[in-house]
């Protein structure tokens, strides 16, 4: 039996000011470092030491994961970092108020582009101030690889290939795996892990800071069957995290 961590990076600025975020590089804010410094005893006091972390390549899940690993005494195991893991790329709601995008959209337009499994926002313009996609870390992607606007059904698909090819070598060798994410790259891992239908993906919650651990067997597959936030290190922190992430106009 092997142990997986999952954590959602910590409350980030554009959380804070309910913006699409998407692959913006926004940082954390104090009360998203606090989440994270908070995470890192809890893995302590479980046993559960993570022997090495995966991260995607934006700052708020690659210090949320540093300072987990500072919180239980950790900073100093291999870290890797893979574009595969980014959140959800917001096309060209990157940057727009979510709030301001309901008025301006309508409800059901607006929960089409965010909670849609298969239907993408609007490709992001080269003139969005708010493009991410000219950033360094991904000069050396593939432009075929690079998207300018994802639904979650992209996000499973350029995931996975994460999943068997970089996570899963680390559990067959006894590892202790964590993995620093995003709300989207998370949904779409635990999508798979706990096979959940794609219409029910959408009405998943994956509250800031709080671990989710997976005790996952030789099939790579979780050895109990439960609700994802059932498997949070403190399971009613989780269920109120998750419903303020539902409360949000947007999300994510």
């Amino acid at each position: 039996m092997y142990d997986l961590i999952l954590v959602r990076h910590g409350r980030s600025e554009w959380n804070e000011r309910n913006l699409f975020t998407g692959w913006y590089d926004c940082p954390l804010i104090e009360k998203g470092r606090a989440e994270a410094r908070a995470a890192g005893p809890m893995l302590a006091e479980a046993a559960l030491l993570p022997d090495v972390v995966h991260t995607s390549l934006q700052q708020r899940a690659i210090e949320t994961a540093e300072l987990m690993l500072a919180g239980c005494d950790r900073r100093w195991i291999p870290v890797r970092r893979s574009w595969r893991l980014n959140e959800r790329h917001y096309g060209d709601l990157t940057g727009l108020d979510k709030a301001a995008t309901r008025e301006k959209h309508g409800d059901e337009q607006l929960h089409i582009w965010r909670r849609s499994y298969d239907t993408p926002p609007p490709p992001i313009s080269d003139d969005n101030p708010y493009n991410p996609n000219s950033s360094a870390a991904y000069a050396d992607l593939a432009p075929e690889l690079l998207p300018k606007a994802e639904c979650l059904k992209d996000v499973v698909e350029r995931m996975l290939p994460y999943w068997f090819d970089g996570i899963v070598p680390d559990l067959r060798v006894g590892r202790t795996v964590l993995v620093a994410a995003h709300g989207n790259s998370l949904r779409a891992l635990v999508k798979h892990l706990d096979s959940i239908p794609d219409d029910e993906i959408s009405e998943l919650n994956i509250p800031t800071g709080m671990p989710l651990h997976y005790r996952i067997g030789d099939d790579m597959r979780p050895v109990e069957a439960k609700h994802p936030l059932e498997r949070a290190m403190d399971p009613e922190a989780a269920a109120a995290g998750a419903a303020e992430v539902a409360a949000q106009a947007g999300g994510h």
